[in-house]
């Protein structure tokens, strides 16, 4: 099974793509190609998608039974201990999370409180 994902790229790119996969949603395509075409196709989509990305994910014989490849992408996929999984941008997640110093605004329900800003 492989399944390629296109966001930003030409409208030709995706027609394409439709001579050997199915597009199930606009910029989905998936099916059932020979290694041999995959690799065509993927580097196809990294010579025609201009300024938009790309990822590919397909079966593969490992641990996870998947792969992927990103083309242009802000995630990027890493080796961890022999599980491949994605990179987001901006680094360590905790420099992202509000600190339970932070005040929350006025209005908010006690609810959403606890559950953005821990035990309160």
């Amino acid at each position: 099974m492989t399944v390629i994902v296109l966001t930003n790229c030409p409208p030709g790119l995706r027609g394409f793509l439709t001579r050997w996969l199915l597009e199930i949603s606009p910029g989905v395509f998936i099916g059932n190609p020979s290694a041999r075409i995959r690799d065509t196709l993927w580097n196809e989509v990294c010579q025609l998608s201009g300024q938009g990305r790309a990822l590919l994910a397909h079966t593969a014989d490992n641990e996870q039974g998947f792969t992927f490849r990103t083309h242009e992408h802000s995630w990027h996929p890493i080796d961890h201990e022999g599980l491949t999984l994605i990179r987001r941008p901006g680094g360590d997640a905790s420099a992202t999370r509000p600190t339970t110093e932070t005040k929350p605004r006025p209005g908010w329900s006690k609810a959403a409180k606890r559950r953005r800003f821990g035990q309160t």
